[in-house]
Parts: structure tokens; sequence; C-alpha cells
């Protein structure tokens, strides 16, 4: 009889162990995304995250006949990753990243994890008189 319980209750851990792992840990997407940087901060109470919003150009509304920016909510875990965003707070920039499927407090409080940034532009025009 013991022997059946120890083995119910490891086939149930690694089942939850393996939801969890999907849930939080599995890569649903990854892809590319440009933009103006609106912001980038560091926040939180306990877990200190990165958070950072792009712009990407577009004017088409979620409901007709109306006018929306397009917006990118992302957070970023690595340390070097956000002191380049630090910066360039106004400047167009591409950035890959990685879709989870759920999100954790100290990962950010976005499922959406820059991992590179490809490049980043100032956006002033230099044309104008």
């Amino acid at each position: 009889m013991g022997r059946f319980v120890f083995i119910v209750v490891t086939i149930i851990l690694l089942v939850l162990g393996g939801i969890f792992f999907y849930k939080f840990y599995f890569v649903f997407g990854k892809g590319v995304k440009a933009g103006e940087l609106n912001y980038f901060v560091e926040k939180g109470y306990v877990f200190k995250t990165y958070e950072g919003k792009l712009i990407q150009s577009g004017y088409k509304g979620r409901v007709t006949g109306t006018i929306q920016s397009n917006e990118f909510e992302f957070s970023v875990t690595d340390e070097r990753i956000a002191q380049q965003l630090m910066t360039a707070s106004g400047k167009l920039v591409e950035l890959h990243y990685k879709e989870y499927l759920g999100k954790l407090p100290w990962r950010g409080f976005s499922p959406f994890i820059v991992d590179s940034v490809i490049t980043i532009t100032d956006n002033t025009r230099r044309d104008l008189p």
C-alpha cells in the first residue's frame, strides 16, 4: 500500500511540475518588434523588474473609425540590456523578444521578455531648416 501511494504522489508531482514548466518557462513564441521607446523604468516592491513600452508606427484603431497607436509592453530580465534601453528613451529601437504563456513576479509584469536589442537609432530629422 505504501509503495502505491508513493507512485501516485510521484506521478502527481511530475504532472504538476510539467504543467508549471509549460505555463511559465515554455517559450510560446519569438519575434521582433520595432518602434519608438516611450518609457523604460525599474519598478517593484519586492522584485525589482525592468518594464518598458514601445510605440509602433500605425494608426489603426481597434474600433472602426478610431485612431490609436499600437503599443508593445515588455519586461527585461538582463541587466546589460536594461542599461542599453535606459539611455534610449525616445529613440527608434528594434527588440527581439520571447513570449511566455504566464508571468512570474521576478521576471516582470509582462509575458513578453526582451532578450536582445537589435538596433537603436536616433529618430530626429536632420533635413528640417
